[in-house]
């Protein structure tokens, strides 16, 4: 059990270990505690994520990480989303979680080799995808979407390329046509990695 590992080490204590989220939830804001090790799957009615997503709420000044035998993408970003410092598998070695908890402590958002890689693969992914969107577009298309990103008005990029605003319509109308979309909004988030 995690508790003996942690209180047989010197420098770290287990100040308390719940049965559930419920539980964490009624009681830890009460504890004096720097560092929650949370499972995605509790026994009760709430998830490891919900759990932490109420508790970083009530007590943002603490560090969650998740220890879980869960290993895919939609739990690792959700648990992260919710307000997870650092991610790592059960079956870490005893060293690297106790490693874990003192990296969350001071600082560090620890994360077990496996789960990092699938983060870093994430954010590959979605860079590769702005790169075909904006692919799709001119050169010129490109530099349009660029003001439009800093915010400027169609006059105003109308006059700093030396075109009408009547042709910066019509690019700006291609634009969304070829990444199928209806705003400058949703054409900025399609490829907002690389304007």
């Amino acid at each position: 059990m995690l508790s003996i590992l942690i209180n047989n080490n010197e420098g770290f204590e287990c100040v308390a270990t719940y049965d559930n989220g419920e539980d964490a939830v009624a009681n830890l804001p009460q504890s004096d505690t720097d560092v929650v090790l949370v499972d995605i799957h509790l026994p009760g009615g709430i998830s490891g994520i919900e759990t932490v997503e109420k508790l970083k709420v009530l007590c943002p000044g603490i560090q969650y990480i998740m220890c879980t035998s869960l290993e895919d993408s939609e739990n690792i970003f959700n648990a992260l989303q919710a307000g997870a410092t650092g991610y790592i598998i059960k079956s870490t070695p005893h060293a690297k979680i106790l490693e874990a908890i003192a990296d969350a402590h001071n600082g560090g958002a620890p994360m077990s080799s496996q789960i990092a890689r699938k983060v870093i693969s994430y954010f590959t992914q979605k860079n590769e995808k702005a790169n075909k969107e904006l692919d799709k577009l001119s050169a010129r298309e490109q530099e349009i979407l660029g003001y439009l990103s800093k915010g400027y008005r169609y006059k105003e990029i109308a006059g700093f390329l030396f075109i009408n605003i009547e042709t910066v319509r019509k690019h700006i109308h291609n634009i969304y046509d070829k990444l199928q979309v209806n705003s400058r909004t949703d054409a900025l988030n399609k490829v907002q990695q690389k304007i």
